[in-house]
C-alpha cells in the first residue's frame, strides 16, 4: 500500500475546531467517500469509526484523537480526528505538531467560537497551513458571509472563498465552484454522485462577482499575477490553483468550502482540495534539530535514503497489546525487527511490531517511510515528545510543550486489593496524557491527580474504573493554587552553618530574585564570577532552590514564575559540600519570597456563555457575583447573546448546572484557562486558614 506512494502523494492532515462544529461527522464522510467504510457512521448513534471509547460514544464528544488512512484520487491521506472540548487540549497540540496540514471546521450558523481561535492560534504556532469547512450550512440561521467575516476578523486570516452555496438553511443543496465555474449539486441521500452543470442563470451575477473578488485576493498574493491582474488579461484556472497553493502553504491565505457533513454534501470539494492546496512532505521545511553531541543545530531532508528522525507523539495505553506509541517519521524509515536510537532518553529500542493504525484497529506493516505516520508496539522507554533516530547520526527534534495542570482531585481506593491495581492504572494514564499528573500528598498521604478541567478528571476516573477495572472513592475538585513573589530582591542571603564534632558543614549563597513572565516557571542563572563558590557545588543550590520552589511560604503551594540570578557566596576548604550548598540555596529561596512579599495565585479562565437574549441581565449577574469580570458581549443569530468574560476557575465549580435551571436548559458554555492572578488578601487568608 503506501509503498508505492511516492513522497508528494502523501498528505498528513488534522481535523480540528471547536467542540460540536461537526469534526467527527466530517471525518467519517471522508471514510465513506474514500471507500475505507461502507456505512455512513452517526455521532449520535454512537457507531463513528473515529470515537471509539465507550465513552466518547456514550458522550458524543471526541476525547482522544483518532489516526486514519485513506486514499483520494492516487494520494495517500493520512487523517487526524481531533478534540474541540478544551479539556484535550494536549491531544490537539501534538497531532498539530507532527501534521503537515489542517482542515479547520466551523459551525455556519456561530462561525468562530472559543475553541475555533485556540486551535487556530495552536495551529499558528506550529506553522500548519490550513484551509476552511464552513460546515451545517442546512442548519436555520446558517450564513456563509458572516462565518467568513469572523474568520477575518476574530482570527486576523486572509480567507479566500473558492466556493459559495447554492441556497442556505432547510433550501442548502450544493455548491458554486468560482474556479471551475461550475454548479455542484448533491440529490442522491448519500451524496456519493454529486451532479455538475452550469451555473443556474439567477446565480450567476452573484458567482461572476464572488469570482472577480477570488481572483483579486489569489492575484494579492502573487507578483507575476497581480501584474496579469492590473493589465486586465485573463488568469488561467491553473495558474489560479498554483498560486492558491503556494499561498496556503506559505500561511499567506486559507481556503474556504462550505456544506453540510451530516446530510452529506460538500465534503469531496475538501478532499480535493487536501489534495490539491495542503503540503506534501516535501512542501514543507526540512525538520529542524540539535545534535546532542556537539549541540550544533543539524536538520534533515524528507527522503528515505536520509539518517533516521522520527517524533512520537503519543502513547496509548491499549488493554490488548500493551503500549503502542504513534510516531512520525521526518526521514529515513523505520523497519520491523530494526532498532534505533532514543536521542532524547539515551538509549536503544527495538521495533517489533509496526502497525498502520485504523482508529482502533490495526493493520500491520513491514515499514514505514519518510513523510508517513505510523505505530509501534513494544517500545520500552520512549513517551510523548521523544525522538528516535540514527545512533551514528544523532539528533534531537524540538519536543511538544503542554499546558499545566489546572485542577486536582484526591483518590482512594475502595479495598486493600485495589491498592496495586490504581497505582498501576494511574501510571499507564499518565504515560498517555502528558496532562495528567498523580502524586501522593505527602501531608495526607492521599493520592492526587490533576488535569485539565472537570471534565478531563472524569473521563480519566471512569477510565480507571472501566479498563483497569479498579474501585476508587473520588474526592471533590481542587483548584491548583500558585504562589510568586511581587517585587524584586535584591539580595536573598543565607549561610548554612553546622558544626558538630568532626567535619561540619557550611554553604553560603547570595541570589538576586525578580518576577518573570507568566507561565515562564523558575529560570536559575549563575553569574558566579571569581570563583566565589566552586563550580561543582553550583548544581546543588539550584537543586535546592527547585525542591523549596514545590512548596511556598504564604499558603504551601507550588511556586511559579520567578527569575533567580545567583551572584555571590562563599565556601569553606573542608567544610563546604553539596548537602551544605543545597540547603543555603533552599533557605535562600525562602527568603527571598519572604523579602519579596509573596502572595497566592488563582487560575482565571476564559469563559463564553451564549444564552437566549431574555436571560441576558441574569447571566452577568452570576458571573458579576461568581467574581467575573465581563469582557465583552456579541449578539448572535436567533436572538442569541454571547458573553466573554474572566473568571477564576474556582468560582466555576458547579456552574453548569446554574446556568441550565436559569435559562431552562438554553444556555451553554465554554472554558479555557486564561493566566494566573493574585488572590485578594481575605480569600488568600480563607485558603490558608482551609489549607
Amino acid at each position: 500500500m503506501p509503498a508505492n506512494y511516492p513522497l508528494e502523494k502523501f498528505r498528513n492532515i488534522g481535523i480540528i475546531a471547536h467542540i460540536d462544529a461537526g469534526k467527527t461527522t466530517t471525518t467519517e464522510r471522508i471514510l465513506y467517500y474514500t471507500g475505507k467504510t461502507h456505512r455512513l457512521g452517526s455521532v449520535d448513534e454512537g457507531n463513528t469509526v473515529t470515537d471509539w471509547m465507550e465513552q466518547e460514544r456514550e458522550r458524543g464528544i471526541t476525547i482522544v484523537s483518532a489516526a486514519v488512512t485513506a486514499e483520494w484520487k492516487d494520494h495517500l491521506i493520512n487523517v487526524i480526528d481531533t478534540p474541540g472540548h478544551i479539556d484535550f487540549t494536549a491531544e490537539v497540540q501534538r497531532a498539530l505538531r507532527v501534521l503537515d496540514g489542517g482542515v479547520v471546521v466551523f459551525d455556519a450558523v456561530q462561525g468562530v467560537e472559543p475553541q475555533s481561535e485556540t486551535v487556530w492560534r495552536q495551529a499558528d504556532r506550529y506553522g500548519v497551513p490550513r484551509i476552511c469547512f464552513i460546515n451545517k450550512m442546512d442548519r436555520t440561521g446558517a450564513s456563509f458571509e458572516r462565518s467568513l467575516d469572523s474568520i477575518r476578523q476574530r482570527l486576523g486570516a486572509n480567507p479566500i472563498a473558492v466556493q459559495i452555496p447554492i441556497g442556505a438553511e432547510s433550501a442548502f443543496q450544493g455548491v458554486i465552484d468560482l474556479l471551475e465555474q461550475k454548479a455542484i449539486i448533491w440529490e442522491d441521500e448519500t451524496g456519493s454522485k454529486p451532479t455538475v452543470s452550469e451555473i443556474p442563470a439567477d446565480l450567476q451575477a452573484q458567482a461572476k462577482e464572488w469570482r472577480e473578488r477570488m481572483v483579486e485576493a489569489i492575484a494579492e498574493t502573487d507578483d507575476d499575477l497581480t501584474h496579469k491582474y492590473l493589465e486586465g488579461q485573463e488568469i488561467s484556472v491553473d495558474e489560479l490553483k498554483a498560486a492558491m497553493r503556494r499561498a496556503v502553504i506559505a500561511g499567506q491565505a486559507n481556503a474556504v468550502f462550505c456544506g453540510s457533513s451530516l446530510k452529506n454534501r460538500g465534503v469531496q470539494p475538501v478532499l480535493d482540495a487536501v489534495v490539491d492546496y495542503l503540503p506534501s512532505p516535501l512542501d514543507i521545511p526540512a525538520v529542524q534539530g540539535i545534535d546532542p553531541r556537539t549541540e550544533e543545530p543539524a536538520e534533515r531532508q524528507a527522503k528515505n535514503d536520509e539518517p533516521l528522525s522520527a517524533l512520537v507523539f503519543k502513547i496509548v495505553a491499549d488493554p490488548f497489546v500493551g503500549r503502542l506509541a504513534y510516531f512520525r517519521v521526518y526521514s529515513g524509515k523505520i523497519t520491523k525487527g530494526g532498532s534505533v536510537f532514543n536521542s532524547t532518553k539515551k538509549g536503544r529500542e527495538r521495533i517489533g511490531r509496526l502497525i498502520r493504525m485504523y482508529a482502533d484497529r490495526r493493520e500491520e506493516i513491514d515499514e514505514v517511510v519518510a513523510g508517513d505516520i505510523g505505530a509501534v508496539i513494544g517500545l520500552k522507554n520512549s513517551f510523548t515528545g521523544d525522538t528516535l533516530c540514527d545512533e551514528t547520526k544523532q539528533i534531537v527534534l524540538e519536543s511538544i510543550s503542554f499546558p499545566e495542570p489546572v485542577i486536582s482531585i484526591a483518590v482512594e481506593p475502595k479495598t486493600n486489593a485495589d491498592q496495586d491495581k490504581m497505582a498501576e492504572a494511574l501510571h499507564r494514564l499518565a504515560e498517555e496524557d502528558p496532562t495528567f499528573r498523580v502524586q501522593s500528598d505527602p501531608e495526607t498521604g492521599q493520592t492526587v491527580i490533576s488535569g485539565m478541567g472537570e471534565l478531563h478528571l472524569d473521563i480519566l476516573v471512569d477510565r480507571m474504573m472501566r479498563e483497569f477495572k479498579v474501585a476508587a472513592n473520588v474526592g471533590r475538585p481542587r483548584v491548583a493554587y500558585r504562589e510568586t513573589i511581587t517585587r524584586p530582591v535584591e539580595k536573598a542571603e543565607m549561610r548554612y552553618v553546622k558544626q558538630s564534632g568532626g567535619r561540619g558543614q557550611y554553604g553560603h549563597a547570595i541570589m538576586r530574585m525578580e518576577p518573570s513572565e507568566p507561565g515562564s516557571g523558575i529560570s536559575f542563572d549563575n553569574e558566579i564570577v571569581g570563583g566565589a563558590i566552586p563550580r561543582e557545588y553550583i548544581p546543588a543550590i539550584e537543586k535546592g532552590v527547585r525542591e523549596a520552589a514545590e512548596g511556598g511560604v504564604v499558603g504551601g503551594y507550588p511556586v511559579t514564575d520567578i527569575a533567580v540570578t545567583l551572584y555571590d557566596g562563599s565556601f569553606h576548604e573542608v567544610d563546604s559540600n553539596e548537602m551544605a550548598f543545597k540547603m543555603a540555596g533552599s533557605m535562600a529561596f525562602k527568603e527571598g519570597m519572604r523579602l519579596g512579599k509573596a502572595v497566592l495565585m488563582e487560575p482565571v479562565m476564559k469563559v463564553e456563555v451564549t444564552i437566549p437574549e431574555e436571560f441576558l441581565g441574569d447571566i452577568v449577574g452570576q458571573l458579576s457575583a461568581r467574581r467575573g469580570e465581563i469582557q465583552g458581549m456579541e449578539p448572535r443569530p436567533g436572538g442569541v447573546q454571547a458573553v466573554r468574560a474572566m473568571v477564576p476557575l474556582s468560582e466555576m465549580f458547579g456552574y453548569a448546572t446554574e446556568l441550565r435551571s436559569a435559562t431552562q436548559g438554553r444556555g451553554a458554555f465554554t472554558m479555557e484557562f486564561d493566566h494566573y492572578s493574585q488572590v485578594s488578601a481575605n480569600l488568600a487568608e480563607e485558603l490558608i486558614q482551609a489549607n
